[in-house]
């Protein structure tokens, strides 16, 4: 996989564009939620460069739906949180305490290098370690893994099982519906 720093990818697709190509940025998932798509476009328009969105599906819907873990659940969550283990600076500094509330579902993009310190955090700011969390790695496509845990856990189960990006992690009580609703690959 060829990839650049994003400094470096949103100042290509400024430069062929004015070169008078037909430039497309094809994104997985949407590229308004941690796609990066807002910085590309900052760069567009600074340099006088037309374009048009096309959103996409985030990957926290796809994979979700496609562990069979509902988001919302009536019975179990009536919110759910979109939020980045991997900040800019590097770090997990994520505001701890607002996360760690009853019948919300939190879905971390980019939770893999850091899920020690997002599951000891969690815990630490008054998550049950018992809480369960899904580890779906490269979901949506044919070599999709889901691993379910309990937030205490869930960084060994990662280890045991090599877990690798790309990985959502989904954590809240709908978890608990993965082994029902799991349909993928078995019809």
């Amino acid at each position: 996989m060829h990839s650049l720093p994003q400094e470096e990818i949103n100042s290509l697709l400024a430069a062929k564009a004015k070169e008078g190509h037909m430039v497309v940025r094809l994104k997985g998932g949407d590229p308004f939620i941690f796609g990066r798509g807002g910085e590309e476009l900052e760069e567009l328009i600074e340099e006088g460069v037309p374009f048009e969105v096309v959103p996409g599906v985030t990957a926290a819907a796809g994979c979700a739906a496609y562990a069979g873990i509902p988001l919302t659940h009536r019975d179990y969550a009536q919110s759910v949180r979109f939020l980045t283990g991997h900040l800019k600076d590097g770090t997990t500094d994520l505001p701890w305490e607002e996360l760690v509330h009853p019948a919300q579902t939190l879905v971390i993009y980019m939770g893999l290098t850091g899920l020690k310190d997002i599951s000891q955090s969690l815990i630490r700011f008054g998550m049950s370690p018992s809480m369960p969390v899904a580890i779906v790695e490269k979901g949506t496509t044919s070599e999709q893994r889901v691993f379910t845990s309990t937030i205490q856990d869930v960084y060994d189960v990662s280890i045991e099982n090599e877990a690798k990006s790309p990985a959502l992690l989904i954590i809240g009580e709908v978890v608990t519906l993965q082994k029902k609703l799991e349909w993928y690959g078995k019809y």
